[in-house]
Formats: structure tokens, C-alpha cells, sequence
């Protein structure tokens, strides 16, 4: 589940001494959290290696598919950024993307199509950075006093380490000044502004009619709001959780008659005495002369969380949060300010900006009489506790005036909005499956743009179906070198200033939804083991190579088309690790089961994460908290923007996938990399797997074989690895579900979920405390469970499952098992024995 970021976990956790790892898992925590004696130097986060722009261009040529589930007569559109003059694409049908020599390698056809040829290259910017942008009108060129007030949290201030482990230490790169509110142009120095200017402190812009400039600052500048702490592996950088914002009230006012500028910067007491004055050495009032009568006027869009730069592009990024700002047209006293910070005020508002208002839109609205509405860019995170939030609700849909911060990000991308390279329209016949559009350059640079073919809607052309994991992929989507995947817009990345990723786009290249995403032929696991795309194609190839007609749709189109899309196929196989579901996809599975379907859960670790897509289907949205994660999001913030559900896992909101396939996710580990013993184990034939209705399953097996002991394409050890699920009455797997057979035996390097830790006697890792027997719970099941009507789901409950069917060519009992399950489930027959009627 946390891929590459775990690894860094497991990296730091061997690197303690042999004493310490001896003596306990809890011994070792408190040796890595307690101070030592004397102070050392505090431990420096490893810097990020650059922008995402820059990690791009690491790749030489990248690009995307639109749309990324297509049928025949629909054209797919690629856009290609390329760091060469020229490029060849081709369309394939990807049928193994996996280069490791051990495997079945590279296997993809070319598709024969006038695509495929030379097109000029071109360099394209990812255009990051999220903000508001409000349409030029001539009520916003003002020419002469004004005022602008704010709440804000920014993360990025200058020379701020306050917190000698922060997980951020501030500044992101070079110190600049941010956006709060702009009507500001570089290029011909008019209009005004409120800005963090880039020594941190609250700053006012003027440009006159003539362009002349004046900057006033407070000279002071603010706390930053530290946005995640790191937990127990600070040295790392990663797991960070999410905290409450260190909160100004900021004001600016311009007095053109007076030619007086006054600025307030003022920190909040937290809740519930908000109007408490903190003993903090950055509360500053400043009042300042200005020379400046009138304001220059622009024709530029009003920006809130950034401003329009010297090139008139969008720049000068804010980090942070901002809640409720406004626009006033005439100058304010003291007193007004005042007034307007303990709550009054906005009747009086020009502009009034209330960011509770339309949280699921990109829409901004101006709740004055003007109606200056705007829309965001990019995304930044909406419903989360605004500055007032009282700390006694925790749904932002029940008291949404409590909800008015969004938090923006330099770095954070909804759309590359590049332009079009070439377009593929899919030919009638086209066989649906895996494909993609392989761009070479002459230096040896390749990328693979994915996307898939599925049949008309309507006319299935196959018994079997795949479901796509899209929005799994989404959710591990990088953009950029994988090794990079901290940084990288992928839902398991964090921003630059700390915080984690809640938005994942389809909109932009997706670095590891490829082949060769772990390495080349000749480095076949440069950047990890097969994960996601690459892992699943283990599958593709497996059904290829037995001559299986399947069709594939993605969550995607099952999220918009329902149980319908899948009513006609007997069975539905998943992907190795099918990790992410939206309420509708996740509905629309149970139904089929109960409708007779057959379903074939091909990896581990499935049906976990609650993902929710948003209408037009460009990104998902995700709420991490309590579970096994990379990133926790802060109290108050735990239900989506997008629908207002609650997020999170599954399993609290009472729909644990035990439930629904039978085993549930219980563990995980990825010794390979470290070192360690056990990391991947082959299954054992249980009791149950001698029950006469399981006679079908283990056709030419032995009774005492064991299953899949040999190397996995994931892990080396056996079949059973990396992610594992297990069966648990308790957690609602079926009674009538026959529990198969067990893969046991796992060594320390593997983690028990941090969702059923609840004190010593369960603590994470597989050996427990010393003296102690393993944790039983450490294990992956392999099930038969049934539905009405026929129905049925065979589970494997292991990510690694996958990578054991190659081995011996195809000749090895998890191929054989696998073969009997599909062909027994695809022939609509009863099931012997069902239980269920």
C-alpha cells in the first residue's frame, strides 16, 4: 500500500543498531524518539530533488492519453512534451509490461495505423501552481482608496525553523513574495495588491498611473503553519499527519487622500477565544506615508493566491490557507478593522469572497451585491476548518460557515493542458485490451502514453471481463522519475510545503502507469518491483497466453455505466491490488455478486480506500485517516469536498472487504529490499480446500503441494507477498466462505495494519514482542465465498499472486488453480455445493 514510501520506512528501520532491533520492535521506537545526550545537530530532511517540471524533464519525452477508456469510433487524443526536435509514436497493444528477463519480458503488438510516424517535438511546462482567478471588470480597477482583509495561514516564511524536527523546514526555494489577494500587474507596475512579501511579513503593493511603485511591509514576519509533523521517522520525511494552522488576521488599507497606508498582521488565539490577543511578537499595526494619490489601472483578472508576474503569466504562488478575503472601496479606520477581525464588516464588503460557499465546484463566489464570482486553478483543497472553525463539528456540510479555508499549493496540478501531438481513433474491430502510444526519441528516451480499449457500449464480445484499477492507478500516479515519488502529484506524494496530495489528475502524464515503470531489459528493477500497471499486465498476459477473450472497462466506466456494464459477463477478474473504490464502483460490484456474478480477486490489499471521483471523471479525491497510510489528513477535514461522504477506509463506514470478497488487508511487507528473511511465502493447503465443492479448484494438484512455492515476478520467496489479506468472521467474511488455503511464516520486515493496533499486546510487526509467538494475524487467505443465484468469489488475498503464473512458462500450480477457477466461473454452471440459493 505505501510502495515506495514504505521502503524508505524499511530502510530507516534496519538502520538501527543490533542491540536496539534486538531487543524489540518498541525498545527500537523508544530508542529512535528519546532525546539523546548531548543535543546533536537536528536531523536535515533530504532536499527534494526540484519542481515538477524539472523532474519531467529527467524523462526526455513524457505525455497523456484523453480520454483514457475509449471504444471503437472514438479518438484519443495525445499530448507530448518532448526535450528533442523530433519523435516517433506508435499505437500498441500492451500485452506484458514487465522487462524483467526472468518473466515473459516486453509483449506488445503494433496496431497498423497512419499514426504511427515522425512528429516535431516540443518542450511543455506543467503549469502548476493553484489560485483564484476572478474575470477583470471595471469595478475591480480601482484608482483610489481601498482596503483588503483576509485569514491566512501560510506555510512558506522565510528563515522559520521554530520547530527543529519540522517536517517542513521553511523556505520552499528561494524566497519570494506570495499573492494573498492581486489586482497587480509586473509587467506595466499597476494596480494593488496584498502579498507575503518575501521576507515573510504582510506587505501592500501600489503602482501608479505612471508605473511607479511602492511596497509597505510590516517588517515583521509571521509563524509559519507548520501543515504536517512527522511522526516516529522524522530523518525520512514521510507519514506525515496533518495539523491545525497557525491563523492571521491580515488588513490593508489605502487612504488616497491621506496618502496613508496602514497594515495589520495580527495571530489568532486558538478556539474558543478567538478574539484573544496572543503575547506574540508578530501582531504588528504599521502605518506608513505613500506618495502614491491614485492607482494605475490594469485590465488583468484578479488573482487571490497569486499574482500576474512580468511575462503576464500567473506566478508568485501562495502557500497556505486563506479564508474569506474582501474587498473594500473605501479606506478603513482602526475601529472598522477591528470590527471586521472579531466578525463584522462584511455587509460593507465590495467583494466578499466566501470559499464556504460551493465547495464542491471550482466555482468562487461573491456573496456581495457586486457578484464578482470567480473559479479555481488547479485545485486547491476546499472544505477544510477555516479560521473560525470551532473544533466541536467535524462535517463541513453541517456547518459550512465554519468551512470557508482552501489551501494552496506551488506545486499542485489539475490539468497539464497541453496541446494536442496526434489523435487515434480506434478502428471498429479493435480488439479491446491494454494500449498505449510509444513515443522514442533518437537518444533512446521512450514513454508509453496508457490508455484502454473496451468494446461498444453494449455489445460484450467476451465471457470475461478486467476491471481496470483506474482510480488505483490515479492514486499512485507520478509525474516524473518514480524514484521521486515523494514529490511527484501522486496521492502518496506530499507538496512542497508538507502537506499531502488530496487531488490526483488524469490530465497529465502518469510516469508509472506504463511499461518498463520499474526499469529496462537490461535494468529490470532499477526503481522497485512491479506495482499496479506494471504488476497487473502479469494478468493480462497470463489471460493472453491461455487464449482467453476478455474484455476491459476501467472504474471509470463501471463508476459511470453501473452493474449493467458488467451484468452480461460471467466473470469479472480484478487487478493484483485493486487498493481504491468509489461508493457507485464499490455498489456496483456487490450488486453484480448478488445478481450471480463471479468475481475472481486476483491480488491483495483490495477494496480499501474510499476514492471519489469527480463528475466530469479529470481526478479523485481522497481523505486519508486511520488507516495504514502515507499521510493523515488534520481533525475536521475527514469528508470530501466533492460529495461531503466520509472518507477514509471502507471498513469505518461499515463496509470492511471482507464483506464483500471474503479477506480483508492485514499486512504488508517488501523484504526483498531490505534484506530480510520470509518475504514472500507459498500457501498451504488447508482442510477446506478437501471440501468436495473445492474439488474444482485444486484439479491436478497434489494434496500436500504447496502452493506457489517458487518465485514470484513480485517477490522471490513465493506467491504470497508484499500486501496480504486474511479471513475474520469479525470483520464480516461469510461463514459459508471456505478459507482454502494459508500462506504463514512471514518474517519481522512485515507490518501489521495500523488500523487494529491498539496497544502492546498487537504491536505492528509480524514477530510481536519478544517471548512472544507471531501474530497469527500475519497471513494471507486464499477463499471461496458464495453469493445468491449463483454467485461467487474466489479471493487470492496476496499482491504477489500475480507474478507466480509466469513461472515455468506457465506450468506451476498457481497457473493451474487460477485456469480452474476461470474456466469453472465462466461456464455458468452451478457451482457443486453452493450453500447459497
Amino acid at each position: 500500500m505505501l510502495s515506495c514510501l514504505l521502503l524508505l520506512v524499511l530502510g530507516l528501520s534496519v538502520a538501527l543498531t543490533p542491540a536496539v532491533a534486538s531487543a524489540g520492535p518498541l525498545a527500537a521506537i523508544r530508542a529512535a524518539v528519546t532525546p539523546q545526550q548531548p543535543p546533536q545537530q537536528p536531523p536535515q530532511q533530504p532536499p527534494d530533488p526540484a519542481s515538477p517540471n524539472d523532474l519531467l524533464k529527467q524523462l526526455g519525452i513524457s505525455g497523456y492519453a484523453d480520454p483514457l477508456s475509449a471504444q471503437p469510433g472514438d479518438t484519443v487524443r495525445f499530448h507530448v512534451s518532448s526535450e528533442s526536435a523530433t519523435y516517433h509514436a506508435s499505437i500498441v497493444r500492451v500485452i506484458s509490461g514487465d522487462p524483467d528477463p526472468r518473466g515473459p519480458g516486453i509483449k506488445e503488438e503494433v496496431v497498423q495505423t497512419p499514426v504511427n510516424r515522425d512528429y516535431a517535438g516540443q518542450h511543455h511546462d506543467l503549469p502548476v501552481g493553484s489560485y483564484v482567478t476572478v474575470p477583470d471588470a471595471p469595478a475591480l480597477r480601482l484608482s483610489g482608496s481601498f482596503a483588503i482583509t483576509a485569514w491566512i495561514a501560510p506555510t512558506t516564511i522565510p528563515d522559520s525553523n521554530l520547530n527543529p524536527l519540522a517536517f517542513h523546514r521553511s523556505p520552499v526555494g528561494t524566497p519570494r513574495p506570495q499573492g494573498i489577494l492581486t489586482k497587480w500587474s509586473d509587467a506595466s507596475n499597476t494596480g494593488y495588491g496584498l502579498f507575503v512579501d518575501s521576507d515573510g511579513s504582510l506587505a501592500l503593493w501600489l503602482g501608479s498611473p505612471g508605473g511607479r511603485v511602492e511596497k509597505v511591509r510590516t517588517g515583521v514576519p509571521m509563524h509559519p503553519w507548520d501543515p504536517a509533523q512527522p511522526g516516529f521517522y522524522a530523518t525520512g520525511g514521510i507519514v506525515p499527519q496533518h495539523t491545525q494552522p497557525r491563523w492571521y488576521f491580515v488588513a490593508a488599507s489605502y487612504d488616497a487622500q491621506a496618502g496613508q497606508v496602514t497594515l495589520v498582521q495580527e495571530p489568532l488565539a486558538p478556539p474558543p477565544n478567538l478574539n484573544a490577543q496572543l503575547p506574540d511578537a508578530t501582531r504588528v499595526s504599521v502605518q506608513r506615508s505613500t506618495s502614491i494619490q491614485s492607482l494605475g489601472q490594469n485590465q488583468a483578472s484578479a488573482l487571490i493566491a497569486a499574482y500576474w508576474t512580468k511575462s503576464n503569466q500567473v506566478g508568485g504562488f501562495y502557500n497556505g490557507k486563506i479564508d474569506n478575503p474582501r474587498l473594500y472601496d473605501h479606506a478603513l479606520s482602526p475601529a472598522g478593522i477591528t470590527g471586521i477581525r472579531n466578525g463584522g464588516g462584511a455587509a460593507d464588503a465590495f467583494a466578499n469572497w466566501d470559499f464556504s460557499q460551493q465547495m464542491s465546484t471550482t466555482q468562487v463566489v461573491d456573496v456581495s451585491q457586486h457578484h464578482l464570482n470567480g473559479s479555481t486553478v488547479n485545485l486547491p483543497i476546499r472544505a477544510l476548518t477555516g479560521h473560525n472553525w470551532m473544533r466541536q463539528e467535524q462535517d463541513w456540510k453541517r456547518a459550512p460557515a465554519q468551512y470557508g479555508a482552501m489551501w494552496f499549493h506551488e506545486d499542485s496540478l489539475a490539468d497539464a493542458r497541453w496541446p494536442v501531438s496526434f489523435e487515434f481513433k480506434v478502428p471498429d474491430n479493435q480488439k479491446s485490451g491494454y494500449y498505449a502510444a510509444k513515443l522514442e526519441t533518437a537518444n533512446g528516451s521512450h514513454y508509453y502514453a496508457s490508455f484502454w480499449v473496451r468494446p461498444q457500449q453494449g455489445k460484450p464480445t467476451a465471457k470475461i471481463a478486467f476491471l481496470v484499477p483506474l482510480f488505483s492507478y490515479l492514486a499512485y500516479g507520478v509525474t516524473g522519475p518514480t524514484e521521486f515519488s515523494n514529490v511527484a502529484l501522486s496521492q502518496y506524494s506530499r507538496y512542497e510545503d508538507g502537506g499531502g496530495v488530496f487531488y490526483s489528475s488524469r490530465l497529465r502524464p502518469l510516469s508509472n502507469m506504463q511499461s518498463e515503470a520499474t526499469g529496462t531489459p537490461q535494468a529490470p528493477r532499477a526503481h522497485g518491483t512491479p506495482w499496479q500497471y506494471e504488476a497487473d499486465t502479469h494478468i493480462v498476459d497470463w489471460l493472453e497466453e491461455n487464449n482467453y477473450q476478455v474484455d476491459y472497462f476501467t472504474d471509470e466506466d463501471v463508476q459511470r455505466e453501473g452493474t449493467k456494464l458488467l451484468a452480461p459477463y460471467k466473470v469479472v477478474l480484478t487487478g493484483s491490488h485493486p487498493e481504491y473504490y468509489s461508493e457507485p464502483l464499490l455498489d456496483s460490484v456487490h450488486n453484480y455478486l448478488n445478481n450471480g456474478g463471479r468475481l475472481m480477486y486476483m491480488g491483495g490489499n483490495g477494496f480499501y480506500w474510499i476514492s471519489v471521483p469527480d463528475p466530469t471523471g479529470t481526478f479523485n479525491e481522497m481523505r486519508r485517516h486511520d488507516g495504514t497510510e502515507a499521510w493523515q489528513t488534520a481533525p475536521g477535514e475527514e469528508y470530501h469536498s466533492l460529495t461531503g461522504e466520509y472518507g477514509g477506509l471502507w471498513r469505518f463506514r461499515g463496509r470492511p472487504p471482507n464483506e464483500l470478497v471474503g479477506t480483508g488487508f492485514t499486512a504488508q511487507g517488501f523484504g526483498a529490499i531490505t534484506g530480510a528473511a520470509n518475504y514472500s511465502r507459498p500457501y498451504t493447503r488447508n482442510p477446506d480446500s478437501n471440501d468436495p465443492r473445492a474439488a474444482f479448484i485444486f484439479q491436478g494438484v497434489g494434496p500436500n503441494e504447496q502452493i506457489g512455492n517458487f518465485p514470484s515476478l513480485q517477490l522471490q520467496g513465493g506467491a504470497a507477498g508484499e500486501e496480504l489479506d486474511r479471513y475474520d468472521y469479525a470483520l464480516n467474511s461469510p461463514p459459508t466462505t471456505l478459507v482454502l488455503a494459508t500462506a504463514s511464516g512471514f518474517g519481522n520486515d512485515y507490518i501489521f495494519v495500523v488500523e487494529e493496533v491498539n496497544n502492546t499486546s498487537n504491536v505492528s510487526t509480524t514477530g510481536g514482542v519478544a517471548g512472544q509467538p507471531p501474530n497469527p494475524l500475519v497471513r494471507a487467505d486464499m477463499t471461496l465465498g458464495y453469493y445468491p443465484k449463483g454467485g461467487a468469489v474466489f479471493s487470492v488475498s496476496s499482491i504477489s499472486y500475480s507474478g507466480s503464473l509466469f513461472y515455468n512458462h506457465y506450468n506451476n500450480n498457481v497457473s493451474r488453480i487460477t485456469g480452474n477457477v476461470l474456466r469453472t466461473f465462466m461456464s455458468g454452471g452451478p457451482l457443486p455445493g453452493s450453500p447459497v440459493s
